[in-house]
């Protein structure tokens, strides 16, 4: 079968050196984010945390120094074009990276490459929902920092993409009239995505049944922005025993999704907002049909005492299908319960240029899925939902 070129709706950006010394206001520049190349030193994993130091006589990595923070790039956040024994946990430098990582011309041809046509890319350094600006103590120049990092993302890493490197924002998780500012900003440039965390109160936040995000919530569903909650943006991973190996938080990663899919549910966000959308961005969704079946269940069975028989007036599944997206890169599981998983919310990513990334082989790897499904569902798999999701022209005709 033929292919349609996919739009990736789970890629990563492996920031440049010069993004912050270029787009944050010069009299703040000595006090925000400076690169520094310098070695690192054994990395301890403990807990689901890790914990890295620097050691001028260890192997060279290339890092961010940000108040406190030190932080160090590794070989697993950018891993295409190694082999798989050597993607670790090791520091790297840019120059030992795939230049696709940071540099927009080499990604789009990296891009053509791996069956590729449009990308959404998640943040490195200030990780997947701008947590490294929430924990800063200088709270003007955190604000500075994710507002340069919007105009980096728009104009210089998707400016000269012809629409094909899609931007997402970060906003200022600590002031919720400054982040539906910046979402108003953004939306009036053409920006449609917006990162936030799959799980707040693991940020030390308000919870989303608090109210205290209805605001945020408002102003996405008015500017039609989309809200991507990637594994891990909670700043923690879910982990079993202490000092179980980091393999296990591997096969765990989709279950933050899961929880955070179980807290909107059963919150009354998607019925106060039903034109909001959500992505569940890298957690898969073989695990859907199972979760869904047993929301279900428990609002027919357990509302009453539950806490939700005023709260949510239809049975959760209906919101799921209504205004979720998930998405996939390997999860035949998933293919096999498409059905119940829902063939007009499923998206496709290929997570470049992490460990877990498809590239070279993304096609082969999605052949491998859709083989056997009709056109109209491969089409909408591969590129019909995300474009209807994140409101692109791609199809249009013409293009």
């Amino acid at each position: 079968m033929e292919l349609p070129r996919i739009v990736s709706v789970d890629d990563h950006v492996i920031e440049p050196a010069h993004l912050f010394a270029s787009w944050l206001p010069a009299r703040l520049r000595d006090r925000g984010p400076r690169p520094v190349t310098t070695g690192i030193g054994e990395l301890a994993y403990t807990g689901g945390k890790y914990v890295v130091t620097m050691d001028p006589d260890g192997p060279p990595a290339d890092w961010w120094i940000y108040e406190d923070l030190a932080f160090p790039y590794k070989r697993n956040i950018a891993a295409v074009g190694f082999d798989r024994d050597d993607m670790t946990l090791d520091g790297i430098t840019r120059q030992e990276m795939r230049p696709g990582c940071w540099d927009p011309a080499e990604r789009l041809k990296d891009m053509d490459l791996n069956h590729v046509e449009a990308s959404l890319c998640f943040p490195t350094f200030p990780r997947f929902c701008g947590q490294t600006f929430a924990e800063a103590r200088d709270k003007e120049v955190a604000l500075a920092c994710v507002r340069a990092y919007n105009d980096w993302m728009v104009e210089e890493w998707c400016g000269d993409s012809g629409g094909r490197l899609i931007p997402l924002c970060l906003i200022p998780l600590w002031d919720i009239a400054l982040a539906v500012a910046e979402i108003h900003r953004n939306a009036a440039r053409g920006v449609r995505a917006v990162t936030f965390s799959e799980i707040p109160t693991h940020l030390g936040l308000p919870s989303i049944h608090s109210g205290h995000w209805d605001p945020f919530f408002a102003a996405c569903q008015e500017t039609d922005t989309v809200v991507n909650m990637h594994i891990g943006s909670s700043s923690q991973m879910p982990a079993a025993s202490p000092d179980a190996p980091v393999a296990v938080q591997a096969t765990l990663s989709f279950n933050n999704a899961m929880a955070s899919l179980a807290d909107f549910l059963f919150s009354g966000v998607l019925v106060r907002f039903p034109r909001l959308k959500l992505a569940y961005s890298e957690g898969q969704m073989g695990w859907i049909p199972y979760a869904l079946e047993r929301a279900d269940d428990v609002w027919r069975e357990h509302r009453a005492w539950g806490g939700v028989r005023d709260l949510i007036p239809e049975p959760p599944s209906a919101y799921y299908y209504r205004q979720v997206f998930c998405c996939f890169f390997r999860d035949k599981h998933g293919i096999a319960s498409l059905d119940a998983v829902g063939r007009d919310n499923a998206t496709f990513e290929t997570d470049y240029p992490h460990v877990d990334s498809t590239f070279p082989h993304t096609k082969d790897v999605a052949l491998d899925h859709v083989r056997g499904l009709d056109d109209e569902t491969v089409h909408k798999l591969m590129r019909g939902n995300a474009i209807r999701m994140l409101g692109l022209d791609l199809d249009r005709p013409g293009r």
